[in-house]
C-alpha cells in the first residue's frame, strides 16, 4: 500500500518519545483501516501521545476510557453502529500491555468470550511506560523496571497472551512487529476483512522504558524476530497455527545478541541469560509443534 503523507491518519508533531515503536504501529494498522474508524483507547502511553482537546494526533474519532475498559466500550461503541445500521465502520480497541495482559483482562476475555465484533491491538513494550516503567505480566524474565531493580529483576517468564487468546476460541489472533510492516499490515488486512473478536499483539519496543537508543527502536523489533524471542504467526479459531516468518538458519541471533543494547538486561549473569535462551528455545519449539501441520505459506 502507497500512503502519501496527506494520507497518514498519524499527525507529524505528536508527542511521544523519540523512537517510540506505538506510533510507528498505529501509522501502519491506521493505513490498512482507513478513515472509517473509531479507537478506543484506555489509559496508556498512547492517551499522551495523542494530546488532549482540541489537538489530536489521530485523524480519525478517538474515544479516551478508562485503564480496565478498552474491550467492554469498543463493545459499546460496535452496538451503537450497528442500531445505526453503520456496519462498515471498524471498532478498534488500541491498549498497551498493562491494560491488555492485566487491568483489561477481564474485560477483553468478555469480549472475545461473546465473539463481539471488534478489532482489538495490543501494543507491547513490557511494562507500564506511561506510569513510570514498572513491571507487567508482559514484563520478560530478568528485565529491570522501576519496580524490578537490578537487585531484584523479574523472575517470572512473560504471561502468554496469546494462548490465552487462542483459548476463547476467537476467530483470528496474530503476532506482529513494526519490523515487518508486510506482515503486520497483512494481518490488519485479513483481520479487518472477517467479523467478530480479533486479537492482534503487535511487538513495540520502548527506547525509554528498555534504556536503548532511539534510533535502533526497527532494528530491535526485527531482532527479537532473529532471536525467536518474539515469533510471527497467527492462530485461526484457535486452532490451526500459521508461521508467517521463520528466521533463516544464518540470520538467526543467540538472546544474548539481542539483549545487549538494551540497559534494563545489563545486570543479568552469563547463567541468568542462558535461562533466557533456554525459554526462549523451549517456546519455539512448543510453537513448532502445533504449526507444523500448519506451515507458513
Amino acid at each position: 500500500m502507497n500512503v502519501t503523507v496527506e494520507q497518514e491518519f498519524v499527525c507529524r508533531g505528536h508527542v511521544a518519545c523519540p523512537g517510540c515503536g506505538a506510533v510507528l504501529a498505529m501509522r501502519y494498522v491506521l493505513d490498512v483501516l482507513g478513515k472509517k474508524t473509531i479507537v478506543v483507547l484506555p489509559a496508556c502511553c498512547w492517551s499522551v501521545i495523542n494530546n488532549r482537546y482540541p489537538t489530536a494526533a489521530v485523524k480519525v474519532p478517538l474515544f479516551h476510557t478508562a485503564f480496565e475498559t478498552a474491550a467492554c466500550v469498543a463493545t459499546g461503541v460496535r452496538a451503537a453502529l450497528d442500531m445505526k445500521g453503520d456496519n462498515d465502520t471498524h471498532v478498534l480497541a488500541w491498549a498497551g500491555d498493562g491494560g491488555t495482559f492485566d487491568i483489561g483482562l477481564q474485560a477483553l476475555s468478555g469480549a472475545a468470550e461473546r465473539n463481539d465484533d471488534i478489532i482489538y491491538v495490543c501494543y507491547d513494550n513490557e511494562a507500564y511506560m506511561n506510569t513510570g516503567i514498572q513491571r507487567s505480566s508482559s514484563t520478560p524474565f530478568g528485565a529491570w523496571t522501576t519496580t524490578t531493580p537490578a537487585k531484584t529483576f523479574k523472575t517470572k517468564q512473560k504471561k502468554n497472551i496469546m494462548d490465552i487468546m487462542a483459548a476463547h476460541r476467537i476467530p483470528y489472533a496474530a503476532t506482529a512487529t513494526i519490523a515487518y510492516p508486510e506482515d503486520l499490515m497483512n494481518k490488519v488486512r485479513y483481520a479487518a476483512g472477517i467479523r467478530g473478536t480479533r486479537f492482534l499483539h503487535i511487538f513495540c519496543p520502548c527506547p525509554t522504558g528498555w534504556k536503548t537508543a532511539p534510533d535502533i527502536t526497527v532494528e530491535l523489533s526485527r531482532n527479537a524476530v532473529r532471536a525467536r524471542a518474539f515469533p510471527l504467526y497467527e492462530v485461526f479459531d484457535g486452532t490451526r497455527y500459521r508461521l508467517t516468518h521463520e528466521p533463516a538458519q544464518e540470520d538467526r541471533m543467540p538472546i544474548a545478541e539481542y539483549i545487549k543494547p538494551q540497559r534494563r538486561f545489563a545486570h543479568l549473569t552469563e547463567a541468568e541469560i542462558q535461562v533466557m535462551q533456554d525459554h526462549a528455545d523451549e517456546e519455539w519449539g512448543r510453537l513448532m509443534k502445533v504449526t507444523e501441520t500448519w506451515p507458513a505459506g
